[in-house]
């Protein structure tokens, strides 16, 4: 089995997702990343080597730190889950953006009021889903340091059900996202038995469609959004300085920097932005001055609709995320515990998935998964307890019921935003790459990938080539990436020549 992870741990970590293991499909995050870059050689290395720092391992016997139910003592816990929420929180709310922002009430809109809810719901729900998983509830739960958040896998399905529908589309994405969450929770009791079907060919495939989907969202945040398309302010100088500025910082740090400094990139090259923006008068804090300090959510916030479409691309990519999650269980038992996860802990990871999706679903956020980058800051710093990431979680939910953190960062310019979407997507699609240099290209692989990464992205290109059909069909053929995953694994399973091995 070819386990990659979109977000490769810094050097000396190990453990993470891009570790090698044994079994029969490819497990693979679809998370953000935490960039780390690091050059063979660099004659800055010396002189910057005073500033690095490496998160400090605390005293603990070996078999303390592999232990998942050890309880390392406040003074180690809480620094160490805010770190986790740190190395997170830039990937966990950008879908809920770009989702408020291709419906049509993102940043720049007249009432930011549902832009901060939803910032809110995925701050609150990746720390109640993050709960599930460390804490437990029966059988739901791994039990083991795993950090839930927002999904980027879902986007290329979400955005052409939203696109210009304004907050009304919302209604049938959190419909879908309950159903779907609560199929998810199903499948976790089966997903051993479908992993075949998913090989690192289809995985590969299926990441490198959401990257290339959605980098032209990256480009047109950082050229100023696309309020702006077809006005002078669009392309501008100053907006690409915004951009450039992120994008530079988070290099920067992800070369030079170690520990929190290298994980937490992408997170401190937007605030490197943000100071240009304010310092260039283009910060707005009216938003964090009108929001109120406390909000609950409400059940249905958006309303309740039920969408074919939504719901059946919901399910479908339910199946990718589950093998997402059993990766990020695999890494953590068998990097940092030395030990093969067990049955249980792959069917509570999964099954926690799907019922925070099925929660989010329910009051108003995005579907959540786990978060990769987490588990490469569980092998830099050694620390394999599920109660430091339970003190992170407890964190994710206070922030998620402060409006006013919300509406800060509803004052992020949309360039500023755009430079930290570029790197995190370009990351997302070099990972495919990743995956898919695992493979055994024959004529039959090639035939088969060309095919389906031909229609994925031609159909998503060109969605009039399909405006005969019905609604439900034309909404999931021109996704990208459903088209192109479905094609490939009905061909992969159908052509004669699959073999058994993991490179098929």
């Amino acid at each position: 089995m070819i386990k990659l992870n979109v977000n490769p741990p810094p050097p000396g970590g190990g453990g993470a997702e891009g570790d090698g293991g044994g079994g029969h499909g490819a497990e693979v995050s679809l998370t953000a990343p935490s960039v780390r870059l690091t050059p063979a050689t660099s004659p800055w290395r010396g002189r910057i080597a005073r500033i690095r720092t490496r998160p400090r391992r605390p005293k603990m016997t070996p078999d303390q730190a592999r232990d998942p139910d050890h309880f390392p003592g406040l003074a180690v816990a809480i620094p160490l889950g805010i770190q986790h929420v740190l190395a997170m929180f830039v990937s966990n709310l950008t879908p809920a953006i770009i989702v408020a922002g291709a419906a049509g009430f993102g940043f720049g809109s007249a009432d930011p009021r549902e832009l901060i809810y939803l910032i809110q719901m995925s701050m609150l729900f990746a720390g109640i889903a993050t709960l599930l998983q460390t804490i437990g509830f029966g059988p739901i739960g791994a039990r083991l340091p795993i950090v839930q958040g927002t999904s980027f896998a879902f986007l290329p399905v979400m955005i052409p059900i939203v696109t210009g529908h304004g907050v009304a589309a919302m209604a049938e994405l959190t419909t879908a996202a309950l159903v779907g969450g609560l199929f998810h929770t199903c499948l976790s009791f089966f997903v051993g038995r479908i992993r075949f079907a998913l090989p690192p060919m289809v995985t590969g495939l299926v990441v490198l469609m959401i990257g290339v989907s959605l980098m032209r969202i990256g480009v047109q945040y950082a050229a100023g959004g696309v309020p702006a398309i077809g006005t002078p302010a669009y392309g501008a100088g100053a907006s690409w300085l915004l951009a450039g500025t992120v994008v530079l910082t988070t290099l920067g740090l992800s070369f030079f920097a170690r520990g929190i400094w290298s994980s937490a990139a992408v997170l401190l090259g937007l605030i490197a932005g943000y100071a240009l923006a304010v310092a260039m008068g283009r910060v707005s804090m009216a938003p964090v001055t009108q929001a109120g300090w406390v909000m609950l959510p409400s059940p249905f916030h958006f309303g309740f609709a039920l969408s074919a479409s939504a719901i059946i691309g919901f399910c479908l990519m339910g199946f990718i995320s589950a093998i997402e999650s059993i990766g990020a269980v695999s890494a953590i038992c068998e990097g940092t515990a030395l030990r093969p996860a067990t049955d249980r802990e792959l069917i509570g990871a999964t099954s926690a998935d799907g019922v925070g999706t099925a929660l989010a679903g329910l009051f108003g956020a995005m579907p959540n998964t786990s978060f990769s980058q987490n588990v490469g800051l569980i092998a830099i710093t050694g620390v394999m307890s599920r109660h430091v990431v339970t003190v992170g979680a407890v964190f994710l939910i206070l922030c998620g019921l402060a409006p006013k953190i919300g509406a800060l960062v509803t004052t992020i310019p949309i360039e500023v935003l755009g430079g930290g979407v570029i790197v995190m997507f370009g990351m997302v699609a070099s990972a495919a790459i990743s995956i898919l240099s695992a493979v055994a290209w024959t004529q039959r692989t090639m035939m088969i990938f060309g095919v389906a990464l031909s229609l994925g992205i031609g159909l998503e290109l060109e969605p009039g080539a399909v405006s005969h059909l019905p609604e439900t069909l034309r909404i999931l053929l021109t996704s990208g990436v459903l088209p192109a995953a479905v094609i490939a694994v009905v061909l992969n399973l159908a052509v004669p020549g699959r073999t058994a091995t993991p490179t098929d």
